[in-house]
């Protein structure tokens, strides 16, 4: 059980590079095929982390993969989204943006015996852009190309009024409620860390 947690974490990865190219295939096929590899993987993210804790083999290997994964998993995915014109390039970067200022405040705040816990916003954030993802591509899976933010195509007929459509439609507006949850939440971990900041400019102004 204790290498349990770190196969899914792996298999995560592993999935990842599997649905990053079914994406670039571009075909209805590859999309329902990602769809089902991406919520098995995203499953994966709730059980390394739970039988971690749940059989107490909570190790700091473990907790590496675990994080590397699920940045890797959403980053990879929205890469490949960006490479065939279904998400616009910004909201790629204010993701990854995110999440290479988190894992800086987070080293430095190690580095200095602390920890930072994950807020609130951050939790939500991962819910929402998972969420929105696999809807965008069992959309895609099911046909969907005229309703869309990305680019805006909102011409609602009695042809563009389904399921797979709406779907889309839902999907790029969640893609953007996930980004503004993406800058909260940065902005929660800047107010976390500012302890840090400000017991360095003390240290500076004593010596």
């Amino acid at each position: 059980m204790y290498y349990v947690p770190n196969l899914l974490s792996l298999s995560r990865m592993v999935a990842t590079a599997l649905v990053f190219v079914l994406v670039l295939f571009n075909t209805p096929w590859a999309f329902l095929t990602a769809t089902l590899l991406f919520i098995l993987a995203s499953a994966t993210d709730f059980f390394d982390g739970y039988l971690a804790r749940r059989f107490k083999v909570v190790s700091p290997l473990g907790v590496f993969l675990d994080l590397t994964a699920d940045k890797v998993f959403v980053s990879a995915i929205l890469i490949a989204l960006v490479q065939i014109d279904l998400v616009p390039a910004w909201i790629v970067v204010i993701i990854v943006a995110r999440e290479f200022l988190v894992t800086g405040l987070r080293s430095m705040a190690a580095a200095k015996g602390k920890v930072i816990p994950a807020g609130i916003w951050g939790k939500q954030k991962t819910l929402i852009t998972l969420l929105a993802l696999g809807a965008l591509l069992l959309a895609k899976g099911l046909g969907a190309h005229q309703l869309s933010l990305f680019p805006p195509m909102l011409h609602f007929t009695s042809q563009t009024l389904n399921f797979a459509e709406i779907l889309l439609l839902v999907a790029d507006a969640g893609l953007i409620l996930a980004v503004l949850w993406t800058a909260l939440s940065g902005a929660e971990y800047m107010i976390s860390a500012l302890p840090l900041f400000q017991k360095e400019e003390k240290a500076a102004t004593t010596h």
